[in-house]
């Protein structure tokens, strides 16, 4: 990763940008940016003079900002410092793998594990697996889609579990172990998360939707004041924080008064089932192997529909937009019905297996959906065998888009790495580029990926926030491979470089 430039404010010196395409494929322009936003646009070579720094980009393409539209910022930032579970083919050799790293580290520190997705394993993940391998320390292991905790005696004792006969702790109870286990200090996460945020301008990010499961708008709020952030930030809200902010009058997309003016109240976070990969998503269907009538055999409601109803209509009534988790086709049917009861805008998040018939009733119902493209090219496998018969409805991105669907594009980082060329790579290839590509009637155009990446900006115009990046060379006119490590040569944010290739 190149060396990256993390500061971003609107006192910027102005710039003009001379001869860079403008747009993928867009003509030869000049492009004058003062005080954050873009002031003119003209033809090559015709900018007047002006104060400032004059760029020359020698036909490299100028794209809108891209924003990254399901992010863990925190997570993310940390995952770099775990254990790499993706490799791990059954429990026994995740333990085995956590047990080497546990020999070597520290006695009593705590070991995290991240990564790991056991819906293929031959055998299953136990605490007792855990414990014959990493003793009395306490040991977390994350699944890679961050619905499932595997969790040691010691860990379990630490989170208040001890009592518990496997050790896997699901949904809820995954994401308040995980938040309690891995809390560092202030200054030691806002620093990991500094650092996440230079490496994403690297690659072209101007913005984020955190959903990390915290109180993002405090905790961005103090970040924002201590070093304004590389990226604009729409902090997400959870049910616990949804009624103090009310109280405080915050609404989704206002500006907070913070240093840069980048922080944003974001949507209301709300999970509507579980996953995939811990076979929690709720879905029409039983899983394999399971009676229908079984406990758990169609995944899991997080939410009752009329509580649904109740709080999609709290939230929206109060100027803060949902954002409901629903992966299974049971669970977007529920959440588009309370949608359609509600009559209010909103989000849903994830939307992996759609009923046919409720694919068009998300451009009726004004609902936008957040998809995460690398998930059909890391779970392709999962699916085939927990979905079976019905995965030519997974991840339908290409049905959407003809049904007149906002698609807004993003990672879910860290189950996908927060890389927004990997993200429109995977929308437009269905594939990783090493195995064929998985129900490719289901890939979109690459200027509708860029177009879902940049939240629905297709072209720059004076007037603009000056949020823009600039690659080296066009996304529609080169193959997948380049497509997906995208030589970015610059970012800016509210007019300020947030990234430049070294020289």
């Amino acid at each position: 990763m190149p060396t990256t430039t993390a500061t971003a404010t609107t006192s910027a010196p102005p710039v003009t940008l001379e001869r860079v395409r403008l747009g993928a494929g867009g003509p030869l322009s000049d492009v004058r940016i003062e005080n954050g936003l873009v002031t003119a646009v003209y033809p090559a070579g015709e900018a007047p003079r002006a104060p400032g720094e004059r760029l020359r980009l020698d036909g490299r393409t100028l794209l809108p900002g891209l924003w990254d539209s399901h992010v863990h910022m925190v997570q993310w930032a940390g995952v770099r410092r775990r254990l790499d579970l993706s490799g791990a083919r059954s429990a026994r050799q995740a333990a085995d793998a956590a047990g080497k790293r546990a020999a070597v580290r520290p006695a009593g520190e705590l070991l995290v594990g991240y990564g790991f997705r056991d819906a293929l394993w031959p055998d299953t993940p136990g605490k007792g697996l855990l414990d014959a391998v990493t003793g009395d320390r306490p040991t977390l292991l994350i699944s890679a889609d961050l619905h499932c905790a595997w969790l040691n005696s010691a860990a379990l004792d630490a989170v208040g579990h001890g009592s518990h006969p496997t050790g896997l702790l699901r949904e809820g109870a995954c994401l308040r172990a995980v938040a309690d286990l891995t809390a560092v200090s202030a200054k030691v996460t806002d620093r990991w998360v500094r650092e996440a945020g230079a490496a994403a301008a690297a690659r072209g990010v101007t913005g984020i939707i955190d959903f990390e499961y915290a109180d993002n708008i405090t905790d961005w709020t103090r970040r924002a004041h201590t070093a304004p952030p590389a990226l604009r930030v729409a902090a997400g809200i959870w049910l616990p924080h949804l009624d103090a902010a009310i109280r405080r009058g915050l609404r989704t997309g206002q500006v907070l008064d913070t240093p840069g003016g980048l922080l944003q109240v974001g949507p209301f976070k709300l999970l509507g089932d579980g996953s995939l990969n811990t076979r929690t998503a709720l879905c029409h269907d039983a899983y394999p192997g399971l009676a229908p009538d079984a406990p758990g055999a169609h995944g899991l409601a997080e939410v009752s529909p009329p509580d649904l109803v109740r709080l999609l209509r709290h939230a929206s009534s109060h100027g803060i937009v949902p954002a409901v988790h629903a992966i299974g086709d049971r669970a977007n049917e529920r959440v588009l019905d309370a949608f359609e009861a509600v009559r209010c805008h909103g989000r849903v998040e994830h939307g992996q297996l759609l009923a046919a018939k409720d694919v068009p009733r998300f451009a009726e119902l004004g609902v936008t959906v957040g998809v995460q493209p690398s998930h059909a090219v890391d779970d392709r496998d999962v699916a085939d065998r927990h979905w079976p018969g019905r995965t030519h409805r997974a991840y339908p991105f290409a049905d959407l888009l003809r049904a007149g669907a906002v698609l807004e594009l993003g990672s879910d980082a860290p189950v996908a790495p927060l890389d927004p060329w990997l993200t429109i790579a995977a929308a437009v290839t269905r594939t990783d580029g090493v195995r064929e590509p998985w129900h490719p009637e289901q890939r979109i155009p690459v200027a509708d990926a860029l177009t879902g990446s940049a939240r629905g900006r297709r072209l720059i115009r004076a007037g603009d926030p000056a949020d823009l990046v600039v690659t080296d060379v066009n996304p529609l006119d080169t193959d997948p491979r380049t497509l997906r490590e995208m030589p970015v040569h610059a970012t800016m944010t509210a007019g300020t470089w947030t990234y430049r290739t070294p020289t």
